[in-house]
């Protein structure tokens, strides 16, 4: 299920609204909370427009619209397509309330909390993934997630891991290159077998014979 839900200002990490969680669920999630504004100083313009992050128990799924990102923590088991499709609905909800404010220099922190209504009301709609309502949700969305990009929380806060959508190209582009270097060592090998390969059964062969006609001679 969805445990927590922040949504912040891409460009300065400003928070712009959360949800207002209850004391245990403050406990629990408070480390995670500030992984959250981690993450926020690290994107920019050019970093990926969905991400799941990995922490502990959980995921930091995030999706970026219109200069705003919106994340929630979830648990594992919970569908990462109906994560997205949560975060979806908050993004227009929002857009359509406040879009035209986001960019105010003088707002100031939470300056859209009353959105925790909007917040609350669609998180107890996807609080149980298997409901008839959510199976529709995840059947219907035709959002491909294994194509959204998948991070480690240690290798991004402490081995400065990027959520650059360049970097992820980089990877791929290098993960490919492997790939085919290791392709193209095998059929290399293969050529070289078809090649000489009878040539050198035949040698063999009569080495072979050469040596068992000296010993036996």
């Amino acid at each position: 299920m969805v445990k927590s839900t922040i949504i912040a200002r891409v460009v300065d990490g400003l928070p712009l609204a959360a949800s207002m969680d209850d004391e245990q669920a403050e406990s629990e999630l408070s480390g995670y909370k500030s992984q959250a504004k981690a993450i926020f100083k690290k994107l920019n313009a050019q970093s990926e427009p969905m991400c799941s992050i990995e922490s502990g128990p959980y995921y930091l799924h995030y999706m970026l619209s219109q200069g705003v990102c919106y994340l929630c923590i979830c648990e594992k088991s919970f569908p990462r397509k109906l994560a997205f499709t949560y975060l979806d609905e908050l993004a227009k909800e929002f857009s359509m309330s406040y879009g035209s404010e986001v960019d105010k220099t003088n707002l100031r922190p939470y300056a859209f909390i009353k959105f925790d209504t909007f917040i609350q009301k669609t998180k107890r709609i996807y609080e149980d993934s298997r409901t008839q309502q959510n199976l529709s949700k995840l059947n219907e969305d035709l959002r491909d997630v294994t194509q959204i990009m998948t991070k480690n929380m240690e290798d991004l806060l402490w081995r400065g891991d990027s959520l650059d959508r360049m970097s992820t190209t980089s990877d791929r582009l290098r993960d490919q290159t492997e790939k085919f270097r290791k392709d193209a060592r095998w059929l290399n090998l293969e050529a070289m077998y078809r090649k000489y390969g009878i040539l050198a059964a035949i040698l063999l062969g009569l080495i072979l014979v050469v040596y068992l006609w000296s010993k036996f001679s």
